[in-house]
């Protein structure tokens, strides 16, 4: 799989990656959300957390097989759009980063809590004003802040800033905090032992006060706090040997987190009762239980202090992470290059950052007092993505796709990744309606955003469109219209697709394809079409693809040889399949091709003068242009284009100019008209070359009114002649025959039958155009 040549450096350790996933996940969710928790589902909340743990760890697992084989900026967003297109991939990208949004905000308000807690009530005289508060309320007409969102949005200022002005060493910064979090969370477990109380957690001799009815409710709640595992997948690209480290950092996070959760919230709910402990501060208040005496201060400080390090470490990773996905998504040209401009001074995307700080603070802001809605809304965004990535995992899987090779597989295909999807959607379901509600506007905003902008900028298609598109004839109707009305019309470049047969021969087919390429600043995609039969399984000839695409190569290569080709870039495939002539249209779907240019044979499905089937000509538009070329020897110094307009003519008179422009040809328009029309045809066909650039061409009314007969004689002093498909329609076609065909048969030269795709109706395609 390629892509663009920005590339990330590899200088991220297995500690480092196993600090970023630690790091996000103990944060403010340990921090927080006990609490809050406790409160919905009371001391059972334990449970809350190691479900939450288990639906995280098989998610985990597919992020690892995906992250070792494809170890790219952007983590689930690359590997969604690589295997479900880019519909999907700026839906998954819009909820990551949307939903690192949602978190960042309920981290900083996890920070303003206990900043709160740590400042206390301190004040700061001014000058005539007298002593204020080092964190007010501050009243934004209806809006009030609290000092907890004051604290808050000071913190999201500076996280923005550091990530603004390029933090460096990110990775030994992260390591270290978590490493001062894991001591603080030691000695905190381990006193609290001590102050466990089972009499505590037992509520009229149940653990579950509130009913075993709110563990999934809770779940659902605490999701938020197992979002960091993912963020170890963004920076895969900058890991050192991701085929061992992404799985081990991936998994052993999800692992470490899910233990801390189990010994801290159980804990908490054998200190304080679970409708007393605080929905701000829980920590600091359990702190001054265990610590007693002149441990005190000491123990409940530092909890703060720890407290504030883990919401500041999380609210940062994720900013960063969210960097890197608009970096990924940018690359793709889902989102406009402008939003990834790299500073001059400080080298970031500075624009990218700031545009998701604003985000940030305009949620602190406004939803900043219910953090039951914010830790959900990143949740159930973030469980859009996972059920997506394992989507994404079976798409790889089942299309066997060659590049795709995962140096770890999840255990139990296709099991793991079907409950991955199960579990990940099915917990939305415990969500309150207003954070679905407030969820789904990202993801309908990102649908949107892809119709109106990215559809017609990224040349990315997916795997599963691919997939379904080449093997239209087998799949419902309803997938491959879904497939082709989700595909992306935007191309990088001009791609000229050659359909090759024997690439012996087709040397007058690469030098054709090469004129309209290097006019359009394009790409050859030549591709060999080998049939098998309909008894051989395409699996079975899959198998000898390799030998199949070596030799192809070195027969092109001798192609490419002898052939002129002006310098213009041309890549070579080999493709197995039942249906040679069919497999044209698919492989110029599935390369979103601009044009075709393809041989003719006698007794091909095109030769009624058409290149669909009669079955295809029904049923489907042609997917782009197609030039069909009868080679007598590619000989272009005169060429003839007769027309009578129409789009065909238009294509018609642009393969002249590009001509014209690579080549030098002298080009001849002709116009056959009847005796009595002869200065209309004039004027009609000077006003017709004006149109298409082609006021410097010879001039040529015949006024036989025998079209074929024409094109005859004048084809004599020509050495190529360019004439738009018929517009006869199909059954006219069967029963009288076909001008291209009559043509194409008849004339002693190179012929190029040249077809534009257009609309028309069922009786247009049986009887023509009146």
């Amino acid at each position: 799989m390629t892509d663009g040549d920005q590339e990330l450096a590899k200088d991220l350790g297995l500690i480092s990656a196993l600090a970023i996933g630690i790091g996000t996940m103990i944060g403010a969710g340990i921090f927080v959300l006990p609490g809050v928790a406790a409160q919905e589902a009371g001391p059972v909340v334990v449970l809350s957390f190691v479900i939450g743990g288990l639906i995280a760890m098989i998610n985990a697992l597919s992020v690892s097989e995906l992250g070792t084989a494809m170890p790219k900026a952007g983590g689930a967003y690359y590997y969604i759009n690589r295997a479900l297109g880019p519909l999907f991939g700026s839906i998954s990208g819009m909820g990551d980063w949307m939903g690192l949004a949602f978190a960042s905000a309920f981290y900083c308000i996890g920070f303003g809590g206990y900043l709160a807690t740590f400042l206390g009530d301190v004040v700061v005289p001014l000058p005539g004003v007298g002593e204020v508060a080092v964190l007010p309320t501050i009243a934004l007409g209806p809006l009030v802040l609290s000092e907890v969102q004051v604290g808050a949005f000071v913190a999201g200022l500076a996280f923005v800033g550091v990530n603004y002005m390029g933090a460096k060493e990110t990775g030994g910064v992260q390591t270290a905090i978590v490493a001062l979090l894991l001591t603080i969370l030691t000695v905190f477990s381990l006193l609290g032992f001590f102050s466990f109380d089972w009499g505590t957690v037992m509520v009229d001799d149940t653990v579950a006060p509130l009913g075993y009815g709110e563990i999934l409710p809770g779940t659902a709640l605490v999701f938020v706090s197992f979002l960091g595992y993912a963020k170890i997948a963004t920076v895969g690209e900058e890991l050192k040997n991701p085929g061992r480290n992404l799985p081990i950092a991936i998994v052993g996070s999800v692992a470490i987190a899910t233990v801390i959760y189990a010994i801290i919230v159980g804990l908490l709910v054998g200190i304080i009762p679970y409708d007393s402990i605080s929905d701000q501060t829980p920590m600091s208040d359990a702190a001054e239980i265990i610590f007693s005496g002149n441990l005190g201060v000491i123990g409940v400080t530092s909890i703060t202090l720890g407290a504030l390090l883990a919401t500041a470490s999380s609210a940062n990773a994720s900013i960063l992470a969210s960097a890197r996905i608009n970096f990924a998504m940018g690359r793709d040209k889902i989102v406009t290059a402008w939003l990834n401009e790299i500073h001059p001074r400080f080298a970031t995307p500075y624009r990218s950052i700031a545009v998701t700080g604003g985000m940030i603070l305009l949620f602190i802001v406004v939803l900043g007092n219910d953090l039951e809605v914010l830790s959900k809304a990143a949740s159930i965004l973030h469980l859009v993505v996972y059920a997506l990535i394992n989507a994404a995992l079976i798409v790889f899987r089942e299309a066997d796709v060659p590049e795709y090779d995962p140096d770890f597989t999840v255990p139990l295909y296709p099991i793991t990744p079907i409950l991955g999807i199960v579990f990940s959607l099915g917990l939305i379901g415990f969500m309150k309606e207003i954070e679905i509600a407030l969820s789904l506007v990202f993801v309908v905003g990102a649908v949107l955003w892809y119709g109106v902008y990215a559809r017609h900028e990224t040349d990315r298609e997916g795997v599963l469109s691919n997939y379904i598109l080449s093997r239209s004839e087998e799949m419902p109707d309803l997938a491959v219209s879904a497939a082709n009305a989700a595909r992306p019309s935007g191309n990088a470049e001009h791609t000229v697709v050659v359909p090759v047969s024997n690439p012996r021969t087709e040397s007058s087919l690469l030098s054709l394809a090469s004129v309209i390429a290097k006019a359009n600043d394009g790409a050859v995609e030549a591709v060999h079409i080998v049939e098998v039969p309909d008894q051989t399984p395409l699996e079975e000839g899959s198998e000898h693809i390799q030998r199949i695409d070596e030799e192809s190569q070195q027969l092109m290569e001798r192609v490419r040889e002898s052939t002129e080709t002006l310098d213009v870039p041309v890549d070579v495939k080999t493709v197995v399949s039942h249906r040679s002539v069919e497999e044209i249209f698919d492989v110029a779907r599935r390369e979103n091709a601009d044009t075709v240019v393809m041989g003719w044979g006698p007794g091909r499905a095109w030769s009624a003068g058409r290149v669909e089937s009669p079955l295809d000509e029904l049923t489907h538009d042609l997917p782009c242009d197609f030039l069909v070329f009868d080679d007598q020897g590619l000989e272009t110094d005169r060429v003839l284009v007769p027309t009578a307009g129409g789009p065909d003519s238009d294509l018609s008179a642009e393969v002249a100019r590009d001509m014209r422009e690579q080549l030098g040809s002298e080009i001849t328009l002709l116009h056959v008209v009847d005796e009595d029309e002869r200065a209309e045809g004039e004027r009609f066909l000077t006003e017709w070359a004006a149109d298409h650039g082609l006021e410097d061409a010879r001039i040529l009314i015949d006024d036989s009114g025998d079209v074929e007969g024409a094109i005859a004689e004048a084809a004599e002093d020509h050495s190529l002649i360019v004439i738009g498909a018929t517009e006869r329609g199909l059954l006219s076609r069967l029963l009288r025959g076909s001008l291209a065909y009559d043509v194409i048969n008849e004339v002693d030269r190179s012929v190029i039958l040249a077809e534009r795709p257009t609309g028309r109706s069922l009786r247009e395609r049986l009887f023509g155009r009146r």
